[in-house]
């Protein structure tokens, strides 16, 4: 038997309950992983509160771990029993101790790079690459703004922007968050809940603005993110922490300066077997370089599942968290 957290219904924390399983074997295609580290994101709160609607329920929740492949379904001949991997997409039921999906979403993991950074790095590594190698390609030298600079995709990425020769203005909550963006590799940070962000921006460059701001949050920085660009700038929508961006009136795109609009995922870019591979060695090359260093600032048991989250939502975390079964 092994642990798993499921809901059965859509709600508050309260509606995760552990429950004792017997492992699905793996059908043809697939794989079963034991974890030994699990990711936690957003995208399990948008699931469990029922912003996005699960595939049927009883649910697991879940898509992001790293461990050691199990068992081995027909035809699966990338992947052997005991090969170290980690993952990202798939269906959702992450939160086990055991955990089956398809292999093509499954890739080997380096030596060198240990569970719990995997774990920690794999979803918001991978939304870092695609960010800001892909939507829009940076190539040095640009100004941009990043929200919850912080946070697990924004420590990555103020890393991974400064490599490449960009500078990261990062918006936070806090000054020891401020610290922490800094410490990053954040070229400038600003307060938001002390300072007015447009001005600031402004201020910091010249005037001229930035021609890519990448927007985790959703509503309460919708506007802001907008005024924040030059003209002909993109606006890149990743995430909804404060809830989704509703009533777009495209028109406001052509008044503050013939805009770009994108709301990117993982699932469009990491499209294809080849392309997920393509990704996940840049993201492992920065993790080996050092240029990229992974900061799991929490840990939580299985059990504790909702009380991660709860945390994550309250946005008194830092870094990566992740859940240890």
């Amino acid at each position: 038997m092994a642990k798993r957290i499921q809901f059965a219904r859509t709600g508050g924390p309260e509606v995760l309950e552990t429950v004792e399983v017997e492992p699905s074997e793996p059908k043809a295609g697939e794989v079963r992983v034991k974890n030994h580290a699990i990711g936690l994101n957003f995208i399990d709160i948008y699931f469990r509160t029922g912003l996005y609607p699960a595939p049927a329920m009883p649910s697991g929740l879940g898509t992001e771990g790293a461990g050691v492949v199990d068992a081995v379904g027909e035809g699966v001949t990338h992947l052997e029993v005991g090969d170290r991997v980690a993952y990202a997409q798939g269906p959702l039921g992450a939160y086990s101790q055991y955990h089956v999906l398809p292999a093509d979403k499954v890739v080997q993991l380096p030596e060198d790079i240990p569970f719990e950074t995997a774990a920690a790095a794999m979803l918001k590594g991978l939304t870092s690459q695609y960010l800001l190698r892909q939507t829009f390609p940076l190539e040095g030298g640009e100004t941009i703004l990043f929200h919850a600079a912080a946070g697990g995709v924004g420590s990555i990425a103020c890393q991974w922007a400064k490599a490449l020769g960009v500078r990261v203005i990062g918006t936070v909550g806090s000054a020891e968050k401020a610290e922490l963006a800094m410490n990053n590799g954040a070229w400038a940070t600003i307060n938001y809940r002390e300072e007015n962000v447009v001005e600031r921006v402004r201020e910091l460059t010249n005037g001229a603005m930035v021609p890519v701001v990448y927007d985790s949050v959703g509503k309460d920085t919708w506007t802001t993110s907008l005024d924040c660009l030059a003209p002909r700038g993109l606006m890149v929508s990743f995430g909804n922490a404060s809830g989704a961006v509703e009533g777009v009136n495209v028109g406001i795109l052509n008044q503050k300066g013939s805009l770009y609009l994108t709301r990117p995922s993982l699932n469009g870019y990491a499209d294809t077997r080849e392309r997920f591979e393509e990704m996940c060695l840049d993201l492992f090359d920065m993790l080996e370089s050092g240029k990229v260093k992974v900061d799991i600032a929490q840990r939580f048991t299985l059990d504790e599942a909702g009380k991660a989250q709860e945390a994550l939502a309250s946005r008194r975390t830092t870094g990566s968290t992740i859940l240890i079964p």
